[in-house]
């Protein structure tokens, strides 16, 4: 599956993005879908991912609890990840990634998006 992130920009503390990620898969129900960022001199870390399951099960990091929503729509082949309350530590390149019929949402995911560029001035 290939995937392609969108909808990254900048945007003041406080603002809001959402980003956008399109999967060229006809079975994207099957893959658990997840979103990742890596700040400048950092590692890559989790964001929040969402579950392949009927359930729809949403996980999220700490640092974005309560602030980012991830969601799907299995018709579009896309998943979304809502992001509001911004701060200048959630700048970072995001990614989009996918894993077939993945229970780990933090990790294991075999395909990656190219990234999109979020910057949050203060």
């Amino acid at each position: 599956v290939q995937l392609q992130a969108s909808g990254g920009g900048l945007v003041q503390a406080g603002g809001s993005l959402r980003l956008s990620c399109a999967a060229s898969t006809r079975t994207f129900n099957t893959y658990t879908m997840g979103w990742f960022r890596q700040a400048p001199g950092k590692e890559r870390e989790f964001v929040a991912a969402i579950s392949w399951r009927s359930s729809g099960k949403t996980s999220y990091a700490d640092s974005v609890k309560g602030r980012f929503t991830i969601s799907r729509d299995n018709a579009k082949n896309m998943a979304y990840l809502q992001m509001t309350s911004l701060k200048p530590e959630d700048t970072a390149v995001y990614y989009c990634a996918a894993a077939l019929y993945s229970d780990y949402e933090k990790s294991r995911y075999p395909h990656w998006g190219q990234g999109t560029q979020v910057t949050v001035s203060s």
